[in-house]
C-alpha cells in the first residue's frame, strides 16, 4: 500500500506541480539507486520530499496514505459548542463550497472530524495511531489523518484546528468525478511564534476595510497570525483630528470592523504608529510644527514635552481600539536627530543615547497602556553599548531586506546579547519597482527567517512598502506566501520547493504556467541587473528616455531590451495559457501580474521606440538631399507621428496600463491618492503627444518647403556614437 500510494503522489507531482524533466532530475539527484529500484518494480518509492503533494507551508512531518474520492461528497461535522471551532467548520465548508466540492448528508461521503485532543474520539485515534501530541504543538500544532472514509483534524486550541483545516484544504485535488483528497498523515507546528505581514499605509495606497477583510482571510489561510498596518498620518485620533485627511485614512469605526474580523481568523492586528521619525505630514501642520526637530522636517525634537504627550494621546487612542498585547511604536530612520533642536545635546552625549533615552521616555510614557512595545532596530544598533540600557520589555525589529551570504547576525547580536526579545523584518521587494523583484525578495526571506530562527527570534513581519505611492498590494502575494511558509517552516525554507507549488496552491493552477510566469518576471529583473541597472524600477518606467538622466539609462539598457521585453512577453503568455485552461482561483492577484509583465514590457519598448524615432528622423534629416531618401520623407514621418505613428505607440502604451493600473487600485484601494499616480500616466502621455505634434509640423514644413528642422529644434537628442 505505501509504495502504491507513494507511485500515486509521484504522478501528481509530476504532473501537477515541477515540470517533468526538472522533477526527475532532482528526484534522481537524491536516489539514484532507490530510482533504479522502482522503476524495476514499477513503483516510485514513498520519500518525503518526492511525494509531498503541493503545500504552503509545507509541514513538518507528512506520510503518505491511499487517497480518498470525493465523488460521494464529504460531510463536516460540527466540533461542539465552542464558537471558534464551529466558525473553523464554517469556514471549512464555505471554501469548499466555492471551490465546487459537493456537500453530501450521505454516509458515503467522506466525514471530517474536527475534534480538541481532550475529546474522546480523538484520544482513540491518537492511541490507535501512536500519535503524540507533544508539547510544542500545544498552542498552535495540529494532528490530521485521513483513513479509509474519514479525516481526523485534532488540536490543543482553537488555533491548532484551525491551522489544521488550511492545509486540508490544500489536500483536495478537484476533478471530473469529483475530485479526490490526498491521503496522509501530519504532525505540524509553527517554528515561530508571531508571523506576520506590515503593510504601509501611509505613503499612497490606502485599502478599504473590504479588501483588509481579504487580507485577514488569506494570511490565516496561510497560518500568518499578525497583521501591523502602518501609520504616520493615516489613522484617525479623537485627540488629535488634523492628520488624518478624510477619505485617506482609516477610521475608529472601520479599525474596530477589522480588529473583529481579523479575531475570527486568529489573526492579531498590531498596529504601528510612528513615534519619532517619519513625521512630515504630520508636522507640516502649524499645529505642530513646534514639536519638530528642524523645520518642517520629519523627526519629533526629543527634548520638547509636547512630544511625548503627543505619542502618548495617539497610543490611548489606538489601544482604545486595537485590544493587541503589543503596538509599534516605529522610531526608524531618525535622520534629522541632532541637525536642529538637539544638536548641542548630540554632540555632548551621543546621537545612541539621545535616541535611546528618547525611547525610554516613550516607554515609561505608555507603561499605563499594559502593552509590550515592538521599535525597529536599525537606529539603536549603531550604538550597540548603549542597547542593555533599554527597558528589556520592549522588542526589536531587525529590518534588512536584501540577501546575506555572510549572515544576518549583525542586525541581531545588539539585542540578543542584551537579552532583548527579537523579531526580524525581511521584505517582498515591491518598493519604486514597477513589479516585484522577487528572486532578491525570496532569498531576503530565506535567510532573514533562518536567522532569526538560529537567534531565538519569535516573530516575523514580512515587509510592504509603497515608497512610490503606487505600490498595488495584489503583485505582493507570491512574497507574502513564501513569508507565511518561511516564518511556519523550521529552518531555511526551500525557494524552489516554494517556487514549484505556488502556482497551484494560491491559483489552482495545474499546469506550471502561473509558476513558470513568476521566474520568467523575476528572469526580466535579472535581465536588467546584468545590464548594471536596479532591476524594474519605477524611475526607468517614467524616465524621458531622451533627457540627459534618461540617455544615461539607454547606455545601460540597450544591450537587454530584446532579452527583457521576451522574458515579460513570455510571462503573458503563460498567464494566458493557464487562463485558457480555466478552474483558476484569485483572479485579482493574476491580473496584478499581467499588469506587472506589461509594465516589465512597456519599459523596455518604451527605450526601443525612443530609440527608433530618433535614429529615423536623425536618417531624414541627413539625407534630405538623397533622392532615394528624399522621396520617402512624409511617408516615413507618418511612420513617427500620425495613426500608427512611434510617438502614438508609447502615448496609446501609457493610456492602456493607466487604466489597467486605475482599475487594479480600485479593487484594493480608496480613491484617495489615485490621481496622484493617473497624473503620472497623462503626463507621459502628452509629453509623445506633444513630440508627435512636433513631428506632424515638421511633415507640414517638408510638404510646402522640402527643408526640416534640425533633429535638436524639435527636442530630439543626437545619435549616439
Amino acid at each position: 500500500m505505501q509504495i502504491e500510494s507513494a507511485f500515486t503522489k509521484g504522478r501528481l507531482l509530476i504532473r501537477r506541480a515541477v515540470p517533468y524533466g526538472d522533477w526527475m532530475n532532482r528526484f534522481a539527484k537524491t536516489h539514484v539507486g532507490e530510482l533504479a529500484l522502482c522503476l524495476c518494480f514499477g513503483a516510485l518509492p514513498a520519500y518525503a520530499a518526492a511525494t509531498r503533494p503541493p503545500l504552503v507551508p509545507q509541514p513538518r512531518e507528512f506520510e503518505s496514505r491511499r487517497d480518498l474520492s470525493l465523488a460521494a461528497g464529504i460531510r463536516v461535522l460540527a466540533p461542539g459548542r465552542d464558537a471558534d471551532d464551529r466558525f473553523t467548520a464554517e469556514d471549512l465548508r464555505l471554501e469548499w463550497q466555492t471551490r465546487g466540492v459537493g456537500r453530501r448528508a450521505t454516509t458515503a461521503a467522506v466525514a471530517i472530524y474536527l475534534l480538541r485532543d481532550s475529546d474522546p474520539r480523538a484520544k482513540l485515534v491518537q492511541r490507535r495511531e501512536q500519535l503524540i501530541f507533544s508539547k510544542e504543538m500545544q498552542d498552535e500544532g495540529y494532528l490530521l489523518l485521513t483513513g479509509a472514509h474519514e479525516v481526523y483534524v485534532i488540536a490543543h486550541t482553537a488555533e491548532g484546528l484551525f491551522y489544521g483545516t488550511q492545509t486540508l484544504k490544500q489536500l483536495v485535488v478537484h476533478g471530473k468525478s469529483g475530485g479526490h483528497l490526498v491521503g496522509c498523515k501530519i504532525r505540524d507546528w509553527p517554528a515561530m511564534r508571531y508571523r506576520g505581514v506590515h503593510d504601509d499605509l501611509s505613503r499612497g495606497p490606502v485599502p478599504t476595510l473590504e479588501f483588509q477583510e481579504k487580507q485577514i482571510r488569506t494570511f490565516a489561510a496561510y497560518k500568518l497570525n499578525v497583521y501591523s498596518p502602518y501609520f504616520e498620518n493615516t489613522m484617525q485620533y479623537a485627540s488629535n483630528p488634523l492628520p488624518a485627511l478624510p477619505g485617506g485614512s482609516l477610521s475608529a469605526e472601520d479599525a474596530k470592523a477589522l480588529v473583529a474580523y481579523a479575531r475570527r481568523y486568529h489573526v492579531t492586528v498590531v498596529p504601528e504608529q510612528e513615534a519619532f521619525g517619519h513625521l512630515h505630514k504630520v508636522l507640516t501642520w502649524q499645529q505642530y510644527a513646534s514639536l519638530a526637530e528642524t523645520p518642517s522636517g520629519a523627526v519629533l525634537a526629543p527634548g520638547d514635552p509636547g512630544s511625548t504627550a503627543l505619542i502618548a494621546q495617539w497610543f490611548g487612542d489606538l489601544a482604545a481600539v486595537y485590544p493587541s498585547p503589543l503596538l509599534h511604536i516605529g522610531a526608524d530612520e531618525t535622520f534629522e536627530l541632532g541637525q536642529g533642536r538637539t544638536a548641542d545635546e548630540v554632540k555632548q552625549r551621543g546621537l545612541g543615547a539621545v535616541y535611546i533615552d528618547f525611547l525610554t521616555r516613550i516607554h515609561e510614557a505608555l507603561a499605563p497602556l499594559h502593552r509590550r512595545l515592538l521599535f525597529w532596530g536599525d537606529v539603536a544598533m549603531n550604538d550597540p553599548n548603549l542597547v542593555p540600557r533599554l527597558p528589556h520589555d520592549m522588542i526589536a525589529v531587525a529590518w534588512h531586506y536584501e540577501p546575506e551570504p555572510q549572515g544576518f547576525n549583525k542586525w541581531l547580536d545588539p539585542y540578543t546579547h542584551a537579552g532583548m526579545e527579537t523579531w526580524v523584518a525581511p521584505g517582498v521587494n515591491n518598493w519604486n519597482r514597477v513589479y516585484p523583484d522577487f528572486d532578491i525578495a525570496l532569498h531576503n526571506i530565506q535567510g532573514f527567517v533562518a536567522a532569526g530562527q538560529a537567534a531565538g527570534s519569535t516573530g516575523v513581519l514580512n515587509t510592504v512598502w509603497d515608497d512610490d505611492g503606487e505600490g498595488l498590494f495584489l503583485e505582493d502575494w507570491y512574497a507574502i506566501l513564501f513569508g507565511a511558509a518561511a516564518a511556519w517552516q523550521p529552518g531555511s525554507s526551500d525557494i524552489v520547493q516554494f517556487q514549484a507549488d505556488y502556482g497551484e496552491v494560491f491559483h489552482g493552477d495545474l499546469s506550471g504556467n502561473i509558476s513558470e510566469a513568476q521566474r520568467a518576471l523575476i528572469a526580466a529583473h535579472q535581465a536588467l541587473i546584468k545590464a548594471g541597472l536596479d532591476d524594474a524600477r519605477d524611475a526607468y518606467f517614467w524616465i524621458d528616455p531622451w533627457s540627459s538622466d534618461g540617455q544615461q539609462v539607454a547606455i545601460k539598457i540597450r544591450p537587454v531590451l530584446a532579452e527583457v521585453r521576451l522574458d515579460a512577453e513570455r510571462a503573458l503568455t503563460l498567464l494566458a495559457k493557464a487562463k485558457a485552461i480555466g478552474g483558476l482561483r484569485e483572479q485579482d492577484a493574476l491580473e496584478a501580474i499581467d499588469l506587472g509583465a506589461r509594465r516589465i514590457d512597456f519599459l523596455a519598448f518604451k527605450f526601443q521606440t525612443a530609440d527608433q524615432i530618433r535614429e529615423s528622423y536623425r536618417r531624414l534629416y541627413d539625407g534630405q538631399k538623397n533622392p532615394e531618401i528624399s522621396q520617402h520623407v512624409t511617408r516615413d514621418l507618418w511612420n513617427l507621428s500620425g495613426a500608427n505613428g512611434r510617438c502614438e505607440d508609447l502615448r496609446d502604451g501609457y493610456s492602456y496600463l493607466r487604466a489597467q493600473f486605475r482599475d487594479l487600485w480600485l479593487k484594493e484601494n480608496r480613491p484617495f491618492w489615485l490621481e496622484n499616480v493617473t497624473a503620472r500616466y497623462d503626463g507621459a502621455m502628452q509629453l509623445w503627444m506633444g513630440r508627435s505634434t512636433k513631428l506632424a509640423a515638421a511633415r507640414a514644413q517638408w510638404s510646402q518647403h522640402h527643408t526640416l528642422p534640425a533633429p535638436e529644434e524639435i527636442g530630439i537628442p543626437a545619435v549616439p556614437e
